[in-house]
């Protein structure tokens, strides 16, 4: 019997590699690996010393290329579509990020399609927490089929809302979305980006290392080789987390991070007005234990960030603690380090050039105004920190989510519409049909189709409202649903509308 064959993309970035590694024991015997990388330098150092293993295939090229998208659908049966250009990179390329990360889905999907293979071909899309954005206490625990939310400016979650789109109402027979969360490990512990102040001090994340993610992708391909992943499986969107040693608020992480190196009053190291207090994305998970019985990937826990965080400084660690152990060492140590923020601080999407520059959109979305940011406290111990951390606020989906999914019927639908400000247009439905495309209205008149799947467990609704910009104080004003995750993070005034300068029609 001819092994399966796995075709992956992105297997020389972070969590591609972490799964090419993880996938190598396997390669020519449980099924055959193709993978398709730039080429550069990089990627053939990494893959070069691979080059004639059995079962490999390394072809180098690009994602936008139908050519080369097309070879190698045709010779895989399942795709681990990893690739991305992800933030902090796609902030400063807004364009580039929609073009390479939709762009490829379609092309891919396009793919499968004209070789005839969508009833038979396995399609794993990789998403991101960052599609359903800022979840900042009270409301940080979430699930999939809250509603999509990416933050203001944040064009990796703007594209990525399209790409999952696209996958979800691709009609492929099997598909699945899994939603990644931040990734630990050395590469984050390398961040050296304004986006780090944009992470709010009392933001929560329930991280996944790169290990772990890569161990995922790797069972998925072994199970679903040797016959051991249910069917169940196919057809849905998870959220990758690592689960309750992987949670943790920003503040606690830094405190801990920093307390490694000797200094014990974090006042020395963060200014509250250096970090944003709104708009940037991350939540506790009330459902990413369904992945893991899947998938039964998880081992690391945050311990495994901050050895990595150490491991980076080096020589700076016992140096930092010597100097942290004389008197006045801490504030000493924690100006030193204070002093490598200024340049992140000032540049293009550094906090304080916001507010020195006066952009009054930016100000507004990362604080909600210039006067709640002139009200922060000089120090980050003066705050007043939310610990509250197990209590759940539940996000209403407005349907009965307790019946079986056979049991959906058009009533349902239509009163979830209701519950989003808008209407379900269609006169009949299929019941238990969770995949045909059903007519829909939005509360601004926008007609679309839309599947059970997507507005119901996805947490999508109108594709004209997201394309064209971030509306949330509208929306939330004729929006019941929505505004569930909007109206406890801001004030009833807070009606700024954001325009966006690049939609999924522009590739």
């Amino acid at each position: 019997m001819k092994k399966p064959a796995v075709f992956m993309t992105g297997a020389g970035g972070g969590m591609g590699y972490e799964s090419f590694k993880a996938m190598l024991p396997d390669i020519g015997k449980l099924y055959d690996l193709i993978i398709l990388v730039r080429n550069s330098e990089k990627n053939h150092q990494l893959f070069d010393p691979h080059e004639g293993m059995p079962g490999l295939t390394i072809k180098y090229g690009d994602l936008l290329n139908h050519n080369d998208v097309d070879e190698c659908i045709r010779l895989s049966n399942l795709c681990l579509h990893i690739a991305a250009f992800v933030s902090p990179q796609a902030d400063y390329h807004p364009k580039k990020a929609m073009q390479n990360n939709y762009g490829s889905v379609r092309n891919l999907i396009e793919s499968i399609h004209a070789q005839g293979k969508q009833d038979t071909y396995k399609f794993v899309y990789i998403g991101t927490v960052a599609e359903t954005g800022d979840r900042m206490p009270p409301i940080h625990w979430g699930r999939v089929g809250d509603p999509i939310k990416p933050s203001m400016f944040d064009y990796y979650a703007v594209s990525k809302v399209a790409a999952e789109r696209y996958v979800i109402e691709s009609g492929l027979k099997y598909w699945v979305s899994l939603r990644q969360t931040g990734i630990i490990g050395p590469a984050m512990a390398e961040i050296n980006d304004a986006i780090q102040f944009h992470n709010c001090l009392d933001n929560v994340l329930e991280y996944c290392s790169d290990r772990d993610s890569g161990k995922a992708m790797r069972n998925l391909c072994a199970f679903d080789a040797d016959g051991s992943l249910d069917g169940s499986f196919w057809g849905h969107i998870y959220n990758i987390g690592g689960g309750l040693s992987c949670r943790v608020d920003t503040y606690t992480m830094y405190k801990i991070m920093y307390g490694e190196i000797g200094i014990k009053n974090i006042d020395y190291v963060l200014d509250p007005k250096d970090y944003a207090t709104l708009n940037f994305h991350g939540q506790y998970y009330l459902d990413s234990d369904k992945l893991e019985d899947y998938l039964h990937f998880r081992s690391d826990s945050m311990q495994y960030f901050y050895d990595a965080y150490l491991k980076k400084l080096g020589a700076a660690k016992p140096f930092g603690r010597i100097i942290c152990k004389l008197p006045g060492g801490q504030k000493l140590m924690g100006s030193i380090i204070k002093g490598t923020f200024k340049k992140l601080l000032d540049s293009e999407h550094g906090t304080k050039h916001f507010i020195d520059a006066n952009m009054e959109d930016h100000i507004d979305a990362y604080w909600g105004s210039k006067k709640k940011w002139e009200a922060l406290p000089d120090k980050a111990s003066r705050m007043d920190h939310f610990t509250d951390w197990d209590k759940v606020v539940p996000i209403d989906h407005g349907y009965d989510e307790s019946k079986p999914e056979k049991e959906l019927s058009l009533d349902d639908l239509k009163g979830a519409a209701k519950f989003r400000g808008g209407e379900c247009l269609s006169e009949s439905m299929e019941q238990g049909d969770w995949t045909s495309k059903q007519s829909f209205r939005c509360a601004f008149g926008h007609t679309f189709e839309a599947s059970p799947r997507l507005v119901l467990e996805g947490g999508h609704w109108c594709p004209e409202c997201e394309r064209k910009s971030w509306n949330y104080g509208a929306r939330a004003k004729v929006d019941p649903f929505f505004a569930q995750v909007w109206n406890p993070l801001h004030d009833p005034d807070e009606m700024r509308e954001y325009p966006k300068e690049v939609t999924e029609l522009d590739v």
